[in-house]
C-alpha cells in the first residue's frame, strides 16, 4: 500500500501548517482499495511504471493496479516502464480515438498497439498493458 498518485498542489499542502488529512493531495493505494469502483469499466493509469509494485509470496503484485481491482474496476491500462511523454500521448490519443468510435476496450488497445508498432520500437509503446 506504499503506492499512490500525487496530484498538483500536494507539496503546498504538505508544507502548510493548516493540514487537513482528508485532502492531502495524495491518493494512496489503500485509499483506492477502499473506494467503490464497481461501476467503472475502465481505469487508465498512463503515468510511468503504474503497473509495477511489490511481489509478495504467491499473492501477486501489490500496487496501484491491485488496489483498483480490489475497488472493483473492470479493465486497467497501465505501464510497466518509463515511456517518453510524446509517445505516451500518441498512444493514448489513438486508444481514446478508437474508444470513441465505439470500439471495445480490447480492440481499441490492439489498434493503438498496432499503429504504434508501425512507427516505433517496442520500448516506446509496449510498456502499456491491458489487465482484464
Amino acid at each position: 500500500m506504499r503506492s499512490g498518485l500525487v496530484f498538483a498542489g500536494a507539496n503546498q499542502v504538505w508544507n502548510s501548517t493548516d493540514f487537513n488529512k482528508g485532502d492531502d493531495g495524495v491518493l494512496t493505494a489503500k485509499e483506492v482499495a477502499a473506494m467503490d469502483l464497481s461501476r467503472s469499466k475502465l481505469v487508465v493509469l498512463s503515468a510511468c511504471e503504474t503497473g509495477l509494485g511489490d511481489i509478495v509470496g504467491t499473492e501477486g503484485v501489490y500496487g496501484l493496479q491491485r488496489a483498483f481491482k480490489m475497488a472493483g474496476a473492470g479493465k486497467i491500462v497501465m505501464s510497466l516502464w518509463k515511456v517518453p511523454d510524446k509517445e505516451t500521448q500518441e498512444f493514448m490519443s489513438i486508444f481514446y480515438s478508437q474508444l470513441t468510435q465505439n470500439q471495445s476496450v480490447e480492440k481499441a488497445f490492439e489498434i493503438a498497439q498496432n499503429k504504434m508498432r508501425l512507427k516505433y520500437e517496442p520500448y516506446f509503446w509496449a510498456a502499456f498493458v491491458l489487465l482484464n
